[in-house]
């Protein structure tokens, strides 16, 4: 019997899909509303010097590292699964696309959060 990897994908898009639905709303309420229109929040909130330290500090960096890597696998696996309803098989190629963006990005978050120093 052949071994699959398809857990470590669903696992991804289970634990991406949970942090969409818990923290998607809050993030899009405070970045695109709170903040700009000055409600709960001071307006200074998401300053530079403020952003900047949040992700320097290492709980911060894992919590965007979280959020960005487990989102963009939760979306390559939606998009791979919604192109197959759509017709359009999902052979290697695009398996590749899907996962390997997510994978990619994955990396970028990384590196650029790596970047930022402690």
């Amino acid at each position: 019997m052949k071994r699959s990897n398809a857990p470590i994908f669903w696992g991804l898009f289970g634990a991406g899909g949970m942090l969409a639905a818990l923290f998607g709303p809050v993030l899009v309420f405070i970045t695109g509303i709170a903040v700009p229109l000055g409600l709960i929040l001071p307006a200074d909130a998401m300053s530079w010097p403020r952003m900047q330290a949040f992700a320097q500090h290492w709980a911060g960096k894992g919590f965007l590292f979280a959020i960005i890597a487990l989102f963009l696998w939760h979306a390559a696996h939606r998009i791979c699964h919604s192109l197959h309803d759509l017709g359009v098989h999902a052979g290697a190629a695009t398996r590749l696309a899907c996962y390997g963006s997510a994978a990619l990005g994955t990396l970028l978050a990384a590196g650029a959060l790596w970047a930022v120093g402690f």
